[in-house]
């Protein structure tokens, strides 16, 4: 390898940055690319985002509607056909079901929903239950805990 054969590695970044405002050789002096006077020249200058130019905005255009609750609690759903993944006697716990990729994060709890059959007979511990995945569950001999 020579001195002239050197290249930098696939991928990598090889581009340095714009410094503006640095001489009118730079291409980018004077002004700094923002033209001449104007809001947007200003320092701090520009609007807010969602202003429109004084046109009603967007969000004030649309109809509102409802109630938001600030406090709901959005339940992570695992359905009864995805516990058959699971061994026999198996305690099936919001870590396990994380720690296993069935459920990406936890959100504010898991509840269990009685889409599917179950074939294997485990504990399961979750947030929530709905009434046919309890009956389901203990229907394949298993035992459903309320945390």
């Amino acid at each position: 390898m020579k001195l002239h054969e050197l290249k930098p590695a696939a991928g990598s970044r090889n581009k340095t940055r714009n410094r503006v405002g640095r001489g009118i050789g730079s291409g980018n002096g004077k002004t700094a690319g923002r033209g001449h006077k104007g809001q947007n020249a200003r320092s701090g200058g520009g609007v807010r985002p969602g202003f429109e130019g004084g046109q009603m905005p967007i969000f004030r255009r649309l109809p509102k509607r409802g109630f938001k609750n600030p406090n709901r609690v959005e339940y992570a759903i695992v359905n009864l056909d995805t516990l058959n993944r699971f061994e026999d006697g198996t305690e099936v716990t919001p870590e396990l079901l994380v720690e296993t990729g069935t459920v990406k994060n936890e959100r504010g709890g898991i509840k269990i929903l009685g889409n599917g059959t179950l074939e294997r007979k485990v504990t399961v511990k979750a947030h929530k239950f709905s009434s046919t995945a309890k009956e389901a569950i203990e229907a394949a001999g298993g035992t459903a805990e309320v945390l």
